[in-house]
């Protein structure tokens, strides 16, 4: 499972790096989002993956850590703000400068 997690979250972190390479707003962004839900799944990991275990200790057994799924569940919101944030940035910017590009530019333009 430990391997299957890893794997998931490398791929994951790769596309996000991957889109967050490209030269346009709107792939940033996702790529942006995609880094963010693969450290969620990093930190909710960190905490240790626990089947039947009480949130809160309670007599014998085994207890999970109720910090990491504090952590993540503040990282979503937080995240589901920020993502709204720069989508507004990025319609702003394509309304300002024509195009949807990072810097401004368009590449066809400067070719020509």
């Amino acid at each position: 499972m430990e391997a299957l997690l890893a794997s998931g979250m490398g791929v994951v972190m790769a596309a996000g790096v991957y889109l967050l390479l490209r030269g346009r707003t709107y792939p940033v962004v996702l790529g942006l989002s995609l880094i963010g839900y693969a450290v969620n799944v990093f930190i909710f990991v960190m905490g240790r993956l626990w089947s039947n275990a009480q949130p809160i200790l309670v007599g014998e057994g085994a207890v999970a850590d109720p910090l990491p799924q504090a952590l993540v569940l503040t990282a979503i919101v937080i995240g589901f703000a920020t993502t709204g944030f720069l989508i507004e940035l990025a319609l702003r910017s394509r309304h300002e400068s024509g195009t949807d590009h990072v810097d401004g530019h368009d590449a066809a333009q400067e070719r020509a």
